[in-house]
């Protein structure tokens, strides 16, 4: 699933968000005229980035100092998944946006989605990586735009050097979360008036991986951001 803001609003109403929320293609990190076609506030963002040397060599080092996460619960303040599915990990990254932080009131009553969070939410790391492994209604959700936008999906078998990002505010706090690290990371407290398209939350978040992935003289650092907010109103 490509970084695309139609594929991913899709995937998001037909799992079971709520049509009151889209995603918006961001163009810019710093210029508000390119930014002020998203409604604020911004509830998540979901960025696709190339896994360059030196970032690679930086989530070594973070995750080396870590525990493997064993979160759970009702108290957990924020829902990761590991992901075990493979080529799934824009869908996790769409997971991870939608089930976390103000999103979350977005949810329909009776959807997939609420019955994806519900049945997550008391399982330990493994056995919540294995519910969603063996989720029908994630599956077919995820094959339903598996060939949407303009780029042809890969096989299994093949990788294409790239990470999956959301970035969400829950708790008082800005989180980094990604299925194939070892668990969500806590990037920094979040100002009242903050979301996640704030300029000092930027740099806490997608900015600091722009640095470091940077830091081995990778001059073309190109990446995708979308934003999850308000569906804009449009007047008949």
């Amino acid at each position: 699933v490509e970084n695309n803001p139609e594929v991913m609003t899709q995937l998001a109403t037909t799992l079971g968000l709520s049509p009151d929320l889209q995603f918006y293609d961001v163009y810019s990190l710093d210029e508000p005229d390119l930014l002020a076609h998203i409604p604020r506030p911004v509830f998540a963002l979901l960025v696709i980035i190339p896994l360059t040397p030196a970032w690679h060599r930086d989530r070594q080092a973070e995750d080396a100092g870590r525990e493997s996460y064993e979160g759970f619960g009702p108290d957990e303040p924020v829902l990761w998944f590991k992901q075990t599915i493979g080529h799934a990990c824009g869908s996790i990254g769409l997971l991870h946006s939608v089930l976390n932080g103000p999103a979350v009131a977005f949810i329909q009553p009776g959807s997939d989605l609420e019955a994806i969070r519900n049945t997550a939410i008391p399982l330990q790391m493994t056995d919540r990586a294995e519910m969603l492994y063996n989720n029908l209604p994630f599956e077919r959700a995820h094959r339903s735009v598996e060939h949407s936008g303009d780029t042809h999906a890969l096989p299994t078998t093949q990788h294409t050097g790239l990470h999956f990002l959301a970035y969400v505010t829950a708790a008082g706090r800005l989180w980094e979360l990604e299925g194939s690290r070892q668990g969500p990371l806590e990037r920094g407290r979040v100002a009242e008036g903050e979301d996640v398209l704030s300029p000092r939350l930027l740099q806490m978040g997608i900015k600091r991986i722009m640095r470091v992935a940077s830091e081995g003289g990778e001059k073309d650092l190109r990446f995708s951001c979308i934003a999850l907010a308000r569906r804009t109103r449009t007047v008949q």
